[in-house]
């Protein structure tokens, strides 16, 4: 059923260009994280799991699955969206993009759908290779697989206002290596954040992706260090707050158009 105004060829054409750039390098794709979700475990579950049983009632090894699958949907979502948009500035072919017949919220959809589609792809693949490795239980599948595509799409998003945003290559991976990367790994991907000191884990209470993390552990176990009334409600401010971000960038047209 067409909606009225809504192209959606327009927006269909840009989503099937994303994915097949997706496609041409689907062994890639496929084998690096399959490959990097088996050393963590050989690294952590070996080097970790063997001094730490259980972290809260939960084996080590599938209480560091969460947080494997965040760290691959936050570096995947932000690459590939911020790359999506980035590179016909690049090649000044964005400027045949803004003239076309397609609205902003076509063009978003397009590119932040393809984006986040490839990461819950690899975000399946990565839950797949995990469960070679330890059994999980998913208390709540279909939270897990929500939470899965809001956080997804949220970090699309991101991605794709990091790709407005960057004049160069080396600013398209600022973001995501030097803060985002530390964020994660500070926000309880591995261990809980119970484990710190007092003053550590009121520092860390300040780390968005600990709510993140921890609402999407929640569906897994049932149990995190935060609230999920509280980890949903950051989820889906930060969500909101990007779907601002990247509106106000379109109609000012920053860096878009000069």
């Amino acid at each position: 059923m067409n909606v009225p105004g809504f192209n959606r060829r327009g927006a269909w054409a840009i989503y099937k260009f994303e994915m097949a750039r997706f496609r041409r390098t689907l062994l890639q794709s496929v084998v690096t994280p399959v490959i990097t979700t088996s050393l963590y475990f050989v690294v952590f579950g070996s080097a970790i799991g063997s001094r730490i049983s259980e972290v809260g009632g939960v084996a080590y090894g599938a209480f560091i699955v969460p947080g494997l699958m965040m760290l691959a949907l936050f570096t995947e979502s932000l690459s590939n969206a911020s790359f999506g948009i980035y590179f016909p500035k690049f090649t000044g072919t964005i400027y045949e993009l803004l003239s076309a017949p397609v609205s902003v919220l076509e063009i978003v959809l397009g590119y932040v759908g393809a984006a986040a589609s490839k990461s819950v792809i690899l975000g399946v693949i990565i839950l797949a290779t995990a469960s070679i490795f330890v059994p999980i239980r998913i208390l709540h599948p279909a939270l897990m697989a929500a939470y899965l595509l809001l956080i997804a799409c949220s970090f699309s998003l991101l991605g794709f206002i990091i790709g407005i945003w960057a004049n160069s290559f080396e600013q398209l991976q600022f973001i995501p290596m030097l803060v985002l990367t530390p964020l994660t790994f500070l926000g309880g991907a591995f261990y809980s954040i119970d484990m710190l000191p007092g003053v550590w884990r009121t520092v860390t209470l300040f780390n968005p992706v600990v709510y993140l993390i921890n609402g999407f552990r929640w569906t897994f176990y049932g149990a995190s260090d935060i609230g999920v009334g509280a980890s949903l409600s950051m989820t889906l401010g930060f969500f909101a707050l990007c779907l601002v971000v990247v509106g106000v960038t379109f109609r000012t047209g920053y860096r878009l158009k000069n």
